[in-house]
């Protein structure tokens, strides 16, 4: 393997908590998570600094949104709202939920590789329209302004980072708050010379897996080709998780098709695939839908008051509409299936246009915005976290937003100014 992971202490900007109302009020979820509008409105009205008005700001154009947002992350600069601190760390973060989860991980400024180093593995194709948009708010911020999260796998060689995590955690925090989902997170600040030595030496022969922000990362390497090298377009911000130790979370992304009724999308169906009604609760349908899931491809579809089973498609359908020279492992993905079979060829929706497919991570909230604006929302089952690991290691990417791991970090904690 070429050069492994290069982490690299940073002056972090961080909310003064004596002039917000709470740490948690200014938090928000990762940009990607955020239901638009309502999950954007109730964070808006949470408090008049949450940090959504900076990863998601709010204009009549694209332009305007960003010009804004830069405006917006000055003033709060020199009002104090946004303070740096005083020397360049490493920061521990941890966040653990009331039912037993605890993730530790580091949080720096991770050198941008190239994709021929496999220092940094994608596992999801990316939206071009939405890495363009992420660049041009990180031009006008000149700001990383959420850690991307990766993970990697630990052994005897990032033992000794493994115990200063920890013994880290034991230290009073920077910081303690609990978000409204219930998470409580910390975070400390590691400066000792020899300690950020430790954990950059116990990194140099990992490579990382993108858990969460193929797109954020895709920016950081367009961004790092517009500006000459050495410069701090050379690094992004990014949270790196130990998975040997810290085993994340896989959580499905559920797809909301706009005009497309239930009904036509079920009657598309006939002969294609095998469909089941239900008239049950969303869980049990959740449970029939993992019972399919271990015989063949399968599917939910909502938005008509009921579940609707989809699993057993026609063989000779998905040897004509799925893409050969691939591994097995990718051609029977679900998302595989979803994207070049169902969408493509049977609803004959394109998956690149915003007006007709939205991408969620909130299972009820999908069956709900379906049921509101009469169409189809289709869930789906989650992948297993050694999938994604095996394909990315050959270099395989799968659907675009396949996997949400989790948990994510809360965005608001910790920034990453790059002028300064």
């Amino acid at each position: 393997m070429h050069r492994g992971l290069e982490l690299t202490p940073f002056r972090g900007l961080r909310y003064d908590p004596d002039r917000v109302g709470s740490l948690a009020a200014v938090t928000s979820p990762p940009y990607d998570v955020v239901v638009r509008p309502d999950g954007l409105h109730h964070l808006e009205s949470s408090d008049p600094y949450n940090i959504v008005r900076l990863i998601l700001p709010q204009a009549a154009t694209a332009g305007a949104r960003n010009e804004q947002a830069a405006a917006t992350l000055r003033h709060w600069l020199s009002e104090g709202i946004l303070t740096t601190d005083p020397e360049p760390c490493l920061y521990v973060y941890e966040q653990r939920d009331g039912e037993g989860m605890l993730q530790r991980g580091l949080i720096g400024a991770l050198r941008v590789s190239d994709p021929a180093e496999q220092v940094v593995l994608p596992h999801e194709d990316v939206m071009p329209h939405v890495v363009e948009d992420r660049a041009a708010l990180m031009r006008a911020t000149s700001a990383n302004l959420e850690p991307l999260l990766l993970t990697y796998r630990g052994d005897d060689s990032s033992a000794a980072t493994a115990d200063l995590i920890e013994r880290t955690a034991d230290r009073p925090p920077l910081l303690a708050t609990t978000t409204e989902d219930g998470f409580r997170h910390r975070l400390w600040a590691v400066t000792d010379p020899a300690e950020l030595t430790t954990i950059q030496h116990g990194l140099a022969r990992h490579q990382a897996l993108i858990a969460d922000g193929h797109h954020r990362w895709a920016t950081y390497r367009r961004l790092r080709t517009e500006h000459p090298s050495p410069s701090p377009w050379d690094y992004g911000l990014v949270l790196l998780v130990d998975t040997a130790r810290y085993p994340l979370r896989v959580r499905a992304i559920h797809r909301l098709l706009h005009a497309l009724p239930v009904g036509e999308a079920v009657a598309a169906l006939d002969g294609r695939f095998r469909v089941r009604r239900l008239d049950v609760p969303l869980s049990d349908a959740l449970a029939a839908l993992a019972d399919a899931a271990r015989a063949s491809n399968a599917f939910l579809l909502a938005g008509d008051g009921a579940f609707h089973l989809v699993d057993h498609p026609d063989p000779d359908l998905l040897a004509r509409t799925i893409p050969a020279g691939r591994p097995t492992a990718w051609r029977t993905l679900d998302a595989t299936v979803l994207h070049a079979t169902l969408l493509e060829h049977v609803w004959h929706i394109p998956e690149d246009s915003p007006d007709r497919i939205a991408y969620i991570h909130d299972t009820a909230a999908t069956v709900a915005k379906a049921e509101r604006d009469g169409g189809t929302a289709v869930l789906m089952h989650p992948v297993r976290e050694e999938v994604v690991r095996d394909l990315a290691r050959q270099g395989v990417t799968m659907p675009r937003k396949s996997t949400s791991f989790g948990p994510k970090p809360a965005t608001g904690l910790v920034l990453r100014a790059l002028d300064l």
